[in-house]
């Protein structure tokens, strides 16, 4: 049994996520989850909210409630909407979590014993009106780079350019609006990661089956003179994680929180210390994952992420676990992805465009969007959400191959044979080569999951499924069965498999209608059909079945058209 770490980009407690926010990171995680579990692998699925920085303070201060009060709200309501969408994850954590306080304090004083940390005397830019010390993602302004005109402080959202905020043109302040600001004196610590350059570039070096997004996206930060340089772990801030040197106070950093993209991703591992207390373990049980030196040797761990993401998570998060000295598990394998676009335009959080979680689940099932998304996943480059496109593959794929097959296929064996599976008839030429088929296509299925390749594994399960459709069409039980019954029941009890087979296969794209489909079919083997013939033979002659409702309902025109004009706004 293999064993896999999986851990997806921890969303921003600021407000409920768009899809293509889902289907950068978490949903296709999922996917992975579900399909190792599948294969019978033990999986650690994490994820967490990313509760400290501006974000959470300004959404609190919209919001007008503490930013502790805001986030556990938060939390919980992208807990939920997760559930809503069954991402799979063992625990769904929170950066704020007294784990990944001493977790984050801990690796600071470790890189403070290595040399890697330094205090530097900085400009910061200081608001008058609002009377306090601006971190980056309080300010906004014209990105020197690209010339958008609502880049932060931190990074600019349209080119993905690391940014200082004395960079910014026109710098004013995200909380007031202000532009009287001046530039002030502050001491911050900063993680001294351009020293690391040689050891980050064997590491990446080491990474052979890397996908091209994620090691050019490296290579281009490691290798730009902008981009690997020492950055600061700290911020004048009130809600975040104080700065402490392990369990030490550090004289001179008093009333400082460690920086949000420092300690986020040391939640992935904080996040396994949560599970684990959550679950009534200790602490070797999340060690066994994280600590080499615990038992973590033989784990797989595997990233999903936005391309946006990429240079914290193969630079400066690898630069602080290299840095503790620590036997940590560093990462195996990151999936990166390009941007889902929305109708035209960009998704985007920040000015409330496009489809969100929330909002999806309103109009349709879970399986409907998740279908959609992983099938038209924005791998190679980036993709495009229209409702025609939606409503197009949702009522062909869905409705008119899978669901139509397992309506079709129970229908027919109620009115002929009864609600079991037939015993008459043996398999001929034509089932055989079915099988012979669906074995050739079921291996092409598991190699493009193992190796992540979300668009090319849909396609491959839309063709399985096709195959049944093509295998009723060409024997067409309902006619064979005027003149030969026995041969007709031998098809059917084929099909009546073939449902448990599509069942297992699509539980990691469509886990309710595969739950629904095992339901039907009256059985709780789910296992992984490596042996085709034999996984088309587990639903025995006389089994008992009943006939499901209808798996996938199809979007009309009318509905499409409503939901389009709808969304065609802002959220506000």
């Amino acid at each position: 049994m293999a064993r896999h770490l999986i851990t997806s980009a921890i969303p921003y407690i600021n407000g409920i996520k768009h899809l293509g926010n889902l289907v950068g990171s978490q949903l296709p995680a999922d996917l992975y989850a579900r399909y190792q579990r599948g294969r019978g692998n033990e999986v650690l699925f994490l994820c967490a909210t990313d509760e400290h920085g501006t974000p959470a303070e300004l959404a609190a201060k919209k919001a007008g409630k503490p930013v502790a009060e805001y986030c556990a709200e938060m939390h919980a309501v992208q807990a939920e909407i997760a559930r809503g969408f069954r991402l799979s994850f063992d625990h769904f954590g929170r950066s704020s979590s007294p784990q990944n306080h001493e977790l984050t304090q801990h690796f600071a004083g470790k890189l403070a014993e290595n040399g890697l940390i330094r205090e530097v005397s900085e400009s910061q830019i200081y608001s008058k009106t609002d009377g306090r010390f601006l971190p980056d993602r309080y300010i906004e302004g014209i990105c020197p780079n690209c010339g958008y005109d609502k880049a932060r402080g931190d990074q600019c959202e349209n080119c993905t350019k690391q940014l200082d905020p004395t960079d910014l043109i026109e710098p004013r302040s995200a909380i007031s609006g202000s532009t009287d600001l001046e530039v002030r004196e502050t001491k911050h610590l900063y993680l001294m990661q351009a020293g690391m350059r040689g050891q980050l570039n064997d590491w990446i070096d080491s990474q052979e089956d890397w996908p091209l997004l994620t090691t050019s996206i490296a290579r281009k930060w490691l290798n730009d003179g902008d981009g690997l340089q020492d950055r600061g772990i700290t911020r004048d801030l009130d809600w975040g994680i104080p700065v402490r040197r392990g369990k030490e106070p550090w004289p001179g950093m008093e009333g400082k929180v460690f920086y949000v993209w420092f300690d986020a991703p040391i939640e992935y591992i904080a996040c396994a210390g949560e599970w684990a207390e959550a679950t009534g373990q200790d602490d070797a049980a999340w060690q066994r994952w994280w600590r080499t030196d615990k038992g973590a040797d033989d784990v797989r761990y595997t990233q999903f992420m936005g391309k946006d993401n990429v240079p914290f998570h193969t630079l400066s998060f690898p630069a602080t676990i290299l840095g503790s000295g620590e036997p940590w598990k560093l990462v195996d394998y990151i999936k990166s992805f390009n941007y889902l676009n929305y109708d035209g335009g960009q998704f985007s959080t920040s000015q409330g465009r496009g489809v969100f979680m929330d909002q999806a689940l309103d109009i349709l099932p879970p399986d409907y969007w998740r279908w959609w998304l992983l099938s038209h996943a924005p791998e190679s480059s980036d993709s495009e959400f229209t409702w025609k496109n939606f409503q197009t593959s949702v009522n062909k794929d869905l409705a008119d191959v899978l669901g139509n097959f397992v309506s079709r296929v129970t229908k027919f064996c109620r009115s002929k044979f009864g609600e079991a599976v037939p015993e008459a008839g043996t398999f001929g030429p034509e089932e055989h080569a079915l099988i012979d088929s669906l074995t050739i296509r079921l291996r092409n299925y598991e190699t493009h999951m193992e190796a992540m390749e979300v668009r090319k594994s849909a396609a491959e399960l839309r063709g399985i499924w096709v195959a049944g459709n093509e295998y009723l069409q060409s024997v067409a039980p309902w006619t064979t069965f005027k003149t030969d019954p026995d041969k007709a029941a031998a098809q059917i009890r084929l099909a009546l498999n073939l449902v448990r087979f599509y069942a297992v296969l699509s539980a990691p794209f469509v886990p309710d209608a595969a739950s629904d489909m095992l339901a039907a079919m009256q059985t709780v083997d789910d296992s992984w059909p490596d042996d085709v013939p034999a996984a088309l033979s587990v639903l025995e002659p006389g089994h008992i079945f009943t006939v499901p409702e209808v798996a996938f309902a199809k979007i009309s025109d009318e509905q499409r058209e409503d939901w389009q004009a709808r969304f065609s706004g802002v959220r506000t």
